[in-house]
């Protein structure tokens, strides 16, 4: 099922400024970089190249038109290889999960745990 922490979604209020500080000022580097929509990119960044866990730096307002809830904490963002698999255990092991959801960056769905708090597994290859 999971194999790995994959990315830790954190909302800002510019992402320029966001990659720039944790590019220049924290060492890290820039892992992957995508226009999202006219406002907004996919912007990940992580400590090394040969680290997997990034911190996905995600506009606070484009977030806020499309879930305001979301905003108030970090998403995390788990993976896998294998994200059909992963979907059928889960839901055998009688976790609540959303339907997939296939997405330029990933194939992705939403499960929750004991308390209704909400997660993302999405498949990395």
């Amino acid at each position: 099922m999971i194999n790995k922490v994959g990315k830790i979604t954190v909302y800002v209020e510019d992402q320029e400024q966001a990659k720039e500080f944790w590019l220049n000022k924290l060492g890290f580097v820039l892992k992957l970089e995508q226009p999202m929509g006219p406002n907004a990119s996919w912007i990940e960044v992580g400590p090394s190249d040969d680290e997997f866990t990034t911190l996905v730096l995600y506009s606070k307002s484009a977030m806020e038109q499309h879930e305001p809830s979301k905003v108030a904490h970090p998403t995390m963002l788990f993976s896998t290889t294998d994200i059909e698999s992963a979907y059928e255990k889960m839901k055998q092991n009688e976790v609540k999960v959303d339907e997939m959801s296939k997405m330029p960056f990933g194939t992705m769905f939403k499960f929750y745990d004991q308390d209704g708090n909400e997660y993302l597994l999405r498949e990395d290859k």
